[in-house]
């Protein structure tokens, strides 16, 4: 899996957290809510760590991501310390340590391309879990095509920038067909400079029916499916796979 420029060029990463918003993501709060009885949270993809910190008072929080200029940012943010922030591949890490929530949360989980790939973080998943304990993940229901949304036109935006100040913003995107594997394109604008900064991401779209069968293989269980995070139930029209369960 190659390098995704957006998360490990330090002036595309500054761009990550207006864009994101996570205190005020249906996700965050969820996230917030299952780990009030958690001793201890693993936050795995945990980018610019923003809900790794938010869960830190009061229980262990590690957060782990493979990009050294998200971690710089989650590092500096107010309350880092409470956190161990550790650089990290969700497919080969190993901490000999286990938690009573796992999270893998903003479609981190689309990034692994292959059904190699998503065995392997799934596995992760099993051998930092403690008995009793929950993992999350999300990823985006094929089936609704939403990168069919994510054209130029359609994602045009302005981006207030601290030090940069108005940044136009847009994506492309494109589908391949034989692999399902999408590649969006990020751009942004100085509008004072002109000067542009641009990436290339390439995220996978697996069916509800492959992962029902990499998260039995792992020695994972179910215990419900969600639809998004507001909390309703899977239906085959959701926007979101949503897996929310504990070891087998």
């Amino acid at each position: 899996m190659d390098e995704d420029r957006l998360y490990h060029d330090p002036a595309l990463a500054d761009f990550y957290d207006l864009e994101n918003g996570w205190d005020r993501s249906p996700d965050f709060a969820f996230c917030k809510a299952l780990a009030a009885g958690a001793a201890s949270v693993l936050d795995l993809g945990c980018g610019t760590g923003a809900l790794a910190v938010a869960l830190s008072g009061g229980r262990r929080v590690v957060g782990v991501d493979p990009a050294p200029a998200m971690l710089e940012i989650a590092r500096a943010k107010p309350g880092a310390e409470a956190v161990d922030f550790i650089e990290g591949d969700a497919r080969t890490l190993r901490l000999s340590r286990r938690f009573e929530l796992v999270v893998l949360t903003g479609h981190a989980f689309q990034v692994f391309l292959t059904e190699d790939d998503r065995r392997a973080v799934l596995t992760t998943i099993a051998a930092h879990l403690a008995p009793g304990g929950r993992f999350i993940f999300d990823s985006r229901n094929p089936d609704c095509r939403e990168w069919e949304e994510w054209g130029p036109k359609e994602s045009l935006r302005v981006v207030d920038h601290p030090r940069f100040g108005a940044v136009a913003a847009w994506n492309d995107v494109a589908e391949d067909p034989a692999t399902g594997i999408v590649t969006y394109e990020t751009h942004y604008e100085i509008r004072a400079t002109g000067q542009r900064l641009s990436a290339a991401s390439r995220i996978a779209f697996p069916p509800k029916a492959e992962l029902e069968a990499l998260i039995a293989e792992a020695g994972l269980k179910v215990e419900r499916w969600l639809g998004d995070w507001e909390g309703n139930d899977w239906k085959p029209v959701a926007g979101e796979l949503i897996p929310l369960g504990t070891l087998a």
